[in-house]
């Protein structure tokens, strides 16, 4: 189970680090929000979260997601990180603050589709172009955002990127500065409406290069819970 106290102080360590970085790169701190990962936290920890300041998740499951807001008692916010499926937009949409995972034209209409005014979202890029991920290869965002610009509710707040799997953080970097770039240019040429204000990139591995590379949220998981866990 988690410690509440470790978890608290391992947070505030991360924080740290996160903090540093993001002024390495010319932001303030609070610039950069640190987003706990919730895959390996069981519904029954989440009073240990409440009670080490956590109000927010990044969930990957829809059906994770809705135990632990049951859990809760509403004293969670949820960001959906991971891959969703169209069936399950209807009830991930009112639940959650942000999807950061859009990655394709159907799923941008289901959720236009079910939205009731307007709604911020995220593009997931696979800017690796790698096979076995989900998300719009580079050469085709400009195509992309074009066409889900059809939707006068959907507002494209930003990218998401997962650079290919290292163990070496320097290898992402990068890909963590070919996602700022691709934003800078989208947010140049699309509708005023889109901003491109956030890049949600870098894992518990690699969060601190993805904050140089200017990051606005980090999903840290299982590196900061396994620091919390007893025994």
């Amino acid at each position: 189970m988690l410690d509440p106290g470790k978890l608290r102080q391992a947070i505030g360590r991360s924080r740290e680090l996160l903090d540093e970085a993001a002024r390495q790169s010319g932001r303030a701190p609070e610039d950069v929000e640190l987003l706990l990962a919730g895959k390996y936290i069981a519904s029954e920890e989440v009073g240990a979260l409440l009670e080490a300041g956590v109000r927010r998740l990044g969930e990957n499951r829809l059906q994770d997601m809705l135990s632990k807001m049951t859990a809760s008692q509403g004293a969670l916010e949820f960001d959906f990180i991971g891959h969703l499926q169209r069936r399950k937009v209807r009830d991930v949409l009112p639940a959650v603050r942000l999807i950061h995972s859009v990655d394709s034209a159907r799923l941008a209409a289901e959720i236009a589709t079910r939205a009731e005014g307007p709604v911020r979202v995220l593009v997931e890029v696979n800017i690796g172009e790698e096979g076995t991920k989900a998300g719009i290869v580079p050469s085709d965002l400009e195509r992309f955002v074009d066409e889900v610009s059809e939707h006068d509710n959907l507002v494209i707040g930003g990218l998401m990127s997962m650079p290919p799997m290292t163990e070496d953080p320097e290898v992402s970097r990068p890909f963590f500065a070919a996602t700022r770039e691709f934003a800078h240019r989208l947010s140049e040429r699309s509708d005023a409406r889109h901003d491109f204000a956030d890049l949600s990139m870098g894992t518990s591995q690699d969060y601190l290069v993805a904050t140089q590379e200017g990051a606005t949220l980090v999903r840290v998981g299982r590196g900061l819970i396994d620091q919390a866990r007893e025994g």
